[in-house]
């Protein structure tokens, strides 16, 4: 495996330490991946020289002018300022939800949103953050300011999955309290009643927020490979059942397609952009579509 390619992958980046940390490498291999992919395309644009001042970025000094001058000159960026994102993950219990060999969803998520916040503020775009289950339970505004991911992050690192899924009722309320139009990007397995779902999608849009999903599953909530005999829990109401899943494993398969499809079929109708991602695949998948996203703004 190429070196950055690791620092890609959940379980490897499940091992290390803080989510600053986590977030900077995923952050680092995804730019190496992309400096040698086709896809170059989230550096801001060059604008114009000005002069060095002391407490400007020693990296942003033009050499090949300095040898040509002597003098020491800064090359300065346009700015991008119209773009303001909000993440939205879910926090409910479901989300806690990991199989052997998997980190949880709700850490998928946190880890992919994290690096997403970094990319972002460092292209000077303006993130915010809201945490919800059945009601929303955190909300930060949109910031562009190098500090705030710091909070951002606390956030992340002190939130831990519980309670009912109310994703419907949650995006609702976030409808109204964006005041600004800008990016939505939701981070949830979508486990609620899908027809709610799709109202609350269709409410972001009237509210001509631009919206980007990631539908976040587990590899075993697809395949339903649990073995011979499997003691499922519901972790948000804790009932449970003993059952052999393989005599009811097409039943199921047939079910969760359907369930996906008709997600991804009522996003694309009301121009929503949808991503299904399992925990198993490397974060750059999700970031390059976030990518492309940004560039289509």
């Amino acid at each position: 495996m190429k070196e950055y390619r690791k620092y890609l992958d959940p379980d490897t980046i499940a091992q290390l330490g803080n989510l600053e940390l986590k977030a900077r490498l995923i952050v680092e291999g995804f730019i190496t991946g992309m400096h040698k992919s086709p896809y170059h395309g989230f550096s801001v644009e060059f604008s114009q020289h000005r002069q060095y001042r002391p407490g400007d970025e020693i990296r942003f000094v033009d050499w090949r002018v300095y040898g040509r001058t002597g003098r020491y000159y800064v090359k300065e960026f346009e700015e991008e300022t119209n773009l303001r994102a909000m993440l939205a993950i879910d926090t409910s219990a479901s989300m806690g939800f990991a199989s052997k060999g998997n980190i949880s969803k709700f850490d998928y998520a946190c880890y992919l949103a994290a690096a997403m916040a970094m990319l972002m503020i460092q292209q000077r775009d303006a993130v915010g953050l809201t945490l919800y289950n059945n009601k929303i339970e955190k909300f930060l505004q949109p910031n562009s300011k190098p500090s705030y991911i710091s909070q951002i992050l606390s956030e992340l690192e002190n939130t831990t999955p519980s309670d009912t899924t109310g994703t419907a009722e949650a995006l609702d309320v976030l409808a109204e309290r964006i005041k600004r139009r800008g990016l939505v990007i939701l981070f949830s397995d979508f486990f609620d009643k899908q027809e709610s779902i799709i109202e609350a999608l269709r409410h972001l849009r009237h509210k001509r927020h631009e919206v980007l999903l990631f539908h976040i599953l587990d590899p075993r909530e697809i395949d339903f490979d649990f073995g011979a005999v499997a003691n499922f829990i519901d972790l948000e109401t804790n009932e449970k059942l003993v059952t052999q899943p393989h005599q009811i494993r097409k039943s199921y398969e047939s079910t969760i397609k359907q369930f996906i499809d008709n997600l991804k079929k009522e996003c694309i109708h009301h121009k929503v952009d949808y991503n299904l991602i399992t925990t198993d695949v490397p974060f750059d998948k999700a970031l390059l579509d976030y990518v492309i996203k940004r560039q289509k703004m």
